[in-house]
């Protein structure tokens, strides 16, 4: 088409769109004639992504299974580069040499009650052409390797308390193959309890009770999971590159062993639900509990015995262990702050095509960039400069946004404002977000100025509409655990994060079937929720990188806080302690209260002009808050994990554990420790404050609004 024709395209999309009111009120950060040149601003970038430019975006990255590690996942690499290059974007890709061994032979077979190899591939499906495309093996990213035969044990979900139950039931699992569904927790936290309990080989089936025909029909007559589609996935517990644990996988890098790297030495491979049927049905030994019964056509037995199996994994560690990985940045400098960064990235990288996991991130991000430099070649820049990042290698653990938050850290911590991520930006259309609660206000009333697809009024409507609360407020945002790529960025360094996307039912995740063909006859059928993603996208970018202030807001951070608190003191009175959190709740009233009074000096400071000296030594201060709830030390169990707000459970590895230092102590049943944590917490809450303080002080003329990075 020719650009005329396509921009007309757009401008009849954009006039079909649902005429939003304009938002009352000022921004927070922003004067009252900046508002709403910034509502302008917005209002014209949420109109610039487009279902033709996402659909197009979509198809491309999803043709083919585009495993890190792979020449296919070097193809989205170039694609990514040379749009963003195209639209006039300072383009940068890094290289990364990271440990990341590929399958090269993976069987399952039954040997009793009667023999039968199993055909682990998920099989081509007529109507659905990629689906007869190369397919990465069926394998577990990370497994180990070997070549073991054993009797079955049925482990349930092989979370701790399974084991503790077996245990119980005078089921061991050493010497034998365990056989875990799919659920309730990070598939490497199975791997690892497995391995734990002596198991010598794992398998982890999707059972169609959570994730098959029970839920829903299955593709391709619905959007759930066949029988024999297989759910992928990593079994690694950390993040980045295993051999650089802590630190960028640069040339001259320091690598340790093999043997002491925290990843799994027994085989774990997932299968379907069609092949795990001929593994569970002859099962005999102990009936399961009721909660352990899943959606197979037959009562479900623990064993062990009669079924034996044989698993064999093969990788090429021992020849080819080392590849190359590619992150990408696209870059718009700021015309006035150019070294103070916003950042939005997703992962490139998919266990197959990834039309949903995550394509659908990864254009979000494109479509955003498309957007604001097409603003920034007509005069608009913005103040501060933005990146657009896409990663490699999320899938395997967080790997390409670990290497570049360790490799970059000092310019991160001295420079990053915020960064937002975009992980599965549209599946469905249900709306949902989550993030640092200092960003939860900017997002809620940038929501409100985003048409919904629907045509039910903007984003936040419908949101609230279908999420009704009981006082009529907006909707709960999620708390941030870990599991994508912001972990860097907030577990690792404090730098405050967002992410929001579009849902629906689904069961085709980490599935060579997460293609085109489910994409737009499922997940998001006319590419409106990729284009509505990356239109908030685009408007978030642009209200961090264009207020004169930071728009965090501290109080409602210092509230949210409180909330965790009282489960706390009820785990503290349930063991007969003397102690409490009260240390915490006095020093979070401080912060509070701060922040009303820096929320007060900062509306009445921008009715009139501030200057740039002035507004960079405030935000300074700002982007010192989050930093300060950091522990250099970490947690630990995790010294990664340098964040003292949010985590991801080490028991669960998918379940948000708030305030982790304090409720890992309570859980140990360490008194002495949980005393310890809570002062410690209670300390940095009030280095936090003092953050706020002077930014205030800044604010008002009082002070230089700098402050060292906490180092306790």
């Amino acid at each position: 088409m020719t650009k005329n024709f396509t921009r007309a395209i757009v401008l009849l999309a954009v006039l079909q769109r649902p005429v939003i009111a304009q938002q009352a009120g000022t921004m927070a950060g922003y004067s009252p004639a900046a508002t709403a040149t910034q509502r302008r601003i917005e209002g014209d970038v949420v109109t610039r992504p487009n279902a033709d430019s996402a659909s197009a975006h979509s198809r491309a990255l999803s043709k083919e299974a585009h495993v890190a590690g792979t020449p296919a996942q070097a193809r989205t690499r170039d694609y990514v580069m040379a749009r963003m290059k195209g639209w006039g974007l300072e383009t940068e890709s890094r290289e990364y040499s990271v440990w990341l061994p590929h399958a090269l032979l993976v069987k399952v077979s039954r040997l009793t009650p009667t023999v039968r190899e199993f055909d682990l591939r998920e099989p081509m499906i007529g109507v659905d052409p990629t689906s007869a495309l190369a397919q990465y093996p069926t394998v577990n990213g990370y497994s180990g390797q070997g070549d073991v035969s054993a009797e079955v044990v049925y482990v349930n979900y092989g979370l701790i308390e399974d084991y503790a139950l077996l245990d119980s039931l005078g089921v061991s699992v050493t010497g034998k193959i365990a056989i875990a569904r799919y659920g309730r927790s990070f598939r490497g936290i199975k791997a690892r309890e497995a391995e734990k309990h002596g198991a010598l080989a794992l398998i982890i089936y999707s059972d169609p009770k959570d994730d098959g025909f029970v839920v829903g029909d299955v593709f391709p007559e619905g959007p759930m999971r066949p029988a024999a589609g297989v759910q992928r996935g990593s079994v690694y517990n950390a993040n980045g590159d295993p051999t650089t644990p802590g630190y960028g996988s640069v040339p001259g890098a320091a690598r340790v062993a093999e043997s002491v790297m925290p990843v799994p030495h027994i085989p774990v491979v997932p299968m379907g639900y069609g092949n795990a049927a001929e593994l569970l049905k002859d099962l005999r030994g102990h009936d399961v509990p009721a909660t352990w019964q899943g959606g197979l056509p037959f009562h479900y037995h623990i064993g062990s015995g009669p079924t034996r199996a044989r698993v064999v994994v093969r990788d090429d560690r021992a020849t080819n262990a080392m590849k190359p990985i590619y992150d990408t940045f696209g870059t718009i400098r700021g015309s006035e702050f150019p070294n103070e960064l916003v950042i939005i990235g997703g992962h490139r990288d998919g266990w197959g095509p990834g039309a949903a996991d995550n394509v659908s991130g990864t254009v979000s991000v494109l479509e955003a960039a498309r957007a604001i430099a097409a603003q920034a070649r007509a005069g608009n820049r913005p103040r501060r400069t933005i990146i657009f990042a896409t990663w490699d290698a999320e899938e395997w653990g967080l790997i390409g946004s670990t290497e570049f938050v360790e490799d970059d850290s000092t310019r991160l911590l001295s420079s990053a404002v915020a960064y937002l991520n975009q992980d599965v930006a549209a599946s469905g259309s249900s709306f949902g977000a989550g993030g640092s609660p200092s960003l939860r206000a900017m997002l809620r009333d940038v929501l409100r100025g985003v048409p919904d697809p629907s045509g039910k009024g903007s984003v936040a409507d419908v949101w609230r509409a279908g999420n009704p609360t009981a006082d009529g407020s907006d909707p709960q945002m999620g708390d941030p655990g870990g599991g994508s790529d912001f972990a860097g960025f907030y577990n690792h360094l404090g730098i405050p994060i967002l992410e929001w996307g579009f849902g629906g039912r689904g069961g085709v995740y980490h599935s060579q079937y997460d293609d085109w063909y489910w994409m737009t006859h499922f997940g998001d059928v006319g590419f409106r929720y990729h284009a509505t993603a990356a239109s908030i996208s685009a408007a978030t970018l642009l209200r961090l990188a264009n207020a004169d202030v930071l728009p965090f807001d501290y109080a409602e951070f210092a509230r949210t806080m409180k909330r965790y608190l009282p489960t706390a003191d009820r785990d503290i009175a349930r063991r007969g302690w003397s102690a409490s959190t009260q240390a915490i709740v006095a020093s979070l009233d401080a912060m509070e209260a701060a922040a009303t009074r820096f929320s007060a000096a900062r509306d009445s400071v921008l009715r009139g002009p501030l200057s740039p000296a002035v507004a960079q030594r405030v935000n300074a201060s700002l982007m010192r808050v989050e930093r300060a709830l950091t522990r250099p030390a970490g947690l630990r169990t995790r010294p990664w994990v340098r964040g003292l707000i949010y985590a991801a459970d080490e028991d669960n590895g998918y379940a948000n554990m708030p305030l982790p230092s304090v409720n890992e102590a309570l859980r140990s049943g360490d008194r002495d420790l949980a005393v310890r944590e809570i002062a410690d917490l209670a300390q940095r809450f009030i280095d936090a404050t003092t953050a706020i303080e002077s930014a205030r002080a800044a604010l008002l003329g009082g002070g230089s609004g700098s402050l060292p990075y906490p180092n306790r």
